[in-house]
């Protein structure tokens, strides 16, 4: 394999983005995936650019900067890859977010009067305002919020466009190759193994998903991340019944919550294609694949309670995915004190998504030593919640 000046491993959506970032910034990158690219978390992925659905804090800024970016981000990939770019299924369809029931109302209004001080555009609905912009909607609703900047994307369509500019400014993309450790010289990144052979490089990437744990052990700078299993349902196509991204207002505690036990909360959204897509469900257990009736009888459950009219309506397929998790809920998005040249960026659990653009552009910028628009100190490798855990 020919040399790079960085060398991402991990070609999802937040390996895509941050090779993107270092393309773009003029660094001759490879990106190595050891299965497809594009072909795991990502790919089962619902393809969410979400605001809604985090309070004021680290996170939120990220989010709110990668909201302003992802239609620049597009912009830029069609001039470049003209014919070649693939309808990438964006919508700046919006979300609402609904208590259904009393309890959750001055939870939601707390957590929208926060939002809004830190500029989320977010409009406080009653019960009728929000079944008029969703008419199918149970009519149990106590109270909703709007989301005007929500927005979805096909992951795999996403990922893949941003590869191909990678290829098109001079990088290289391989699938079906597994990095199997680093090179060090001098206490720093002088490249990368693969297939016995040493790969010349000045910097390395792990963005492997939820294996990014894995990859840093077998790098010899461990961080705890770890997989947190999810499940979707998807409808055969139908007339509009969903407008929007939907979900119940417990969504949020289930995203921040750290339980190992099952979380399930209802999120509805419509695609292109006219299915819908029905999660979501969190649980911690290791790398098990298995899809489980009992999780998803109670998707579908949760779903109809929020959408009567879906009760009956075939289901197409069901899959699952691992999201990367991390003790704090925050990504990990810079260089490892311990091996200089080894930088990670992974942890965004069901995020990564919507999160990607910002995160290739902060990683870009701290490579390159200029200052990123949001602080990275957040986000950073030495932190106690990514370390002192370390299962190795």
């Amino acid at each position: 394999m020919e040399s790079a000046d960085v060398v991402v491993v991990g070609a999802g959506i937040v390996g895509a983005a941050c090779a993107e970032a270092l393309s773009a910034a003029g660094r001759r990158v490879m990106v190595l995936d050891r299965g497809a690219p594009a072909g795991a978390t990502t790919a089962s992925g619902e393809g969410n650019v979400l605001l809604s659905d985090k309070a004021p804090g680290p996170e939120l800024d990220l989010a709110l900067d990668s909201r302003r970016r992802w239609p620049g981000l597009l912009d830029t990939l069609h001039d470049e890859l003209g014919e070649r770019l693939a309808d990438v299924e964006w919508e700046s369809k919006g979300g609402l977010v609904v208590a259904v029931n009393p309890d959750s109302v001055s939870p939601l209004r707390i957590l929208t009067g926060a939002q809004r001080d830190a500029g989320v555009e977010v409009r406080d609905l009653g019960q009728a305002a929000a079944c008029a912009m969703e008419p199918h909607l149970t009519t149990g609703v106590a109270a909703a919020a709007h989301y005007p900047g929500d927005a979805q994307v096909q992951p795999v369509l996403a990922a893949t466009a941003m590869l191909a500019a990678v290829r098109a400014r001079g990088g290289l993309v391989h699938g079906g190759v597994e990095a199997e450790g680093l090179v060090v010289r001098g206490g720093r990144v002088a490249g990368i193994r693969v297939g016995g052979t040493a790969v010349p490089c000045g910097a390395i990437v792990n963005a492997c998903g939820p294996w990014a744990g894995h990859f840093s052990v077998a790098a010899g700078a461990p961080i705890e991340v770890l997989p947190r299993r999810g499940m979707v349902l998807v409808t055969a196509p139908l007339p509009q019944v969903v407008r929007r991204k939907v979900y119940a207002a417990d969504y949020v505690a289930a995203v921040s919550g750290g339980d190992v036990d099952l979380r399930v909360s209802p999120v509805v959204e419509s695609t292109a294609t006219g299915a819908v897509l029905i999660g979501s469900s969190r649980q911690r257990v290791g790398f098990d694949e298995t899809l489980e009736v009992e999780v998803l009888r109670r998707l579908a459950r949760s779903a109809i309670r929020l959408f009567p009219v879906l009760a009956g309506v075939p289901v197409m397929r069901a899959y699952g995915g691992f999201r990367p998790y991390t003790p704090d809920h925050l990504p990990v998005i810079g260089e490892d004190p311990r091996i200089p040249g080894l930088w990670h960026a992974g942890g965004h659990e069901g995020a990564g998504v919507g999160l990607a653009p910002a995160t290739g552009r902060m990683l870009a910028d701290l490579m390159d030593g200029r200052r990123p628009e949001v602080d990275p100190g957040p986000f950073r490798v030495a932190r106690p919640a990514l370390m002192a855990e370390v299962r190795t």
